[in-house]
């Protein structure tokens, strides 16, 4: 879909996180350093998961989208965001800002329902272990990753294209290091009511049905844990939801205030945007390698094997 013709800018400046030349240097060394940790990592977890058949299960098959998610939101705003550290002009085209904007939408609304899935996954397991096999077929697991993407595709689908309507006239500076819908409406001459109901209604609807999903698995979760009569076996069974439950609360709250919240330009909400936009990406696959005794021991005989065919000798990590 094409630009308006009326529109009269061409680009948007990105103000980012600093105007001090010095801090800027630093804050790309810091920048590039997560970022190439973000893509390690989660290639590394996707490789794992990929050549281990030990994890060849329904939750791990949602860890490796997870995984693949999170590689495409770190890439989809950090190179950005270490042009403009060096960059003089900080520059982004219209195009480009709406692409970005659709992108982090898709990506973004596509992990608020796959950790809703494997909420699901973790009450399927937990509650009920000895059906976990009928009820998490490989039909029902397929579905709920590919409704996932189709339901944060067609949420971008939804608010994207009628933000390309909008005029953008004189304002261009967005007071932030990427291009997010909440941040574009103010900078708009045109009528943006119904962007914003628009933009509302579809993080409620999003948030609230992936949230009642998380909610009823969890109470229902939480039920069968204090059911169990030993401490140690309540420690062990939480354990398994443990992970999920960090990454969720990393990702899941910081989102929605983000998107929910009036637009005001302050450090809060800078704050909000990099926690799920930066901080989560290079923190899951750490929660899920170091939380998770299944994925340690895979990573184990995945890098045992890698020497063993390098060297020629027997790895001793099997």
């Amino acid at each position: 879909m094409a630009l308006r013709n009326h529109s009269t800018i061409t680009e948007f400046i990105l103000l980012g996180l600093s105007v001090d030349p010095h801090i800027q240097v630093l804050l790309f060394v810091l920048f590039l350093g997560v970022y190439l940790l973000t893509i390690m990592g989660n290639l590394l977890m996707l490789l794992v998961i990929r050549e281990d058949p030990h994890l060849h299960k329904p939750m791990y098959f949602f860890l490796s989208h997870l995984s693949f998610m999170d590689f495409c939101f770190s890439t989809a705003i950090v190179p950005k965001l270490l042009e403009n550290l060096l960059s003089q002009s900080k520059a982004i085209s219209v195009e480009g800002c709406l692409a970005q904007a659709f992108f982090v939408f898709d990506i973004g609304g596509t992990e608020v329902c796959l950790l809703s899935a494997m909420a699901y996954d973790r009450y399927a397991a937990i509650c009920h272990p000895l059906l976990y096999g009928q009820i998490m077929n490989n039909q029902l697991y397929m579905q709920l990753v590919w409704s996932s993407w189709s339901l944060g595709f067609l949420d971008a689908l939804v608010n994207i294209p009628l933000t390309m309507n909008l005029d953008f006239c004189e304002a261009k500076t967005i007071h932030h290091y990427s291009c997010e819908l909440p941040s574009l409406f103010p900078l708009s001459c045109s009528d943006v009511s119904t962007n914003i109901t628009v933009l509302v209604c579809s993080t409620l609807l999003h948030g609230g049905g992936t949230f009642f999903l998380i909610f009823f698995s969890y109470v229902r979760i939480v039920s069968t844990i204090l059911s169990i009569s030993s401490t140690t076996g309540r420690s062990k069974t939480f354990s398994t939801c443990s992970s999920h439950l960090t990454a969720l609360s990393f990702f899941y709250g910081s989102a929605f205030l983000r998107y929910l919240l009036p637009t005001s330009g302050s450090p809060l909400e800078l704050i909000f945007s990099m926690q799920y936009a930066v901080v989560t990406p290079l923190v899951n696959p750490l929660i899920y390698s170091l939380k998770n005794k299944e994925v340690k021991n895979a990573l184990r005989r995945t890098l045992g094997k890698f020497l063993e065919q390098r060297t020629g000798f027997p790895s001793c990590m099997e």
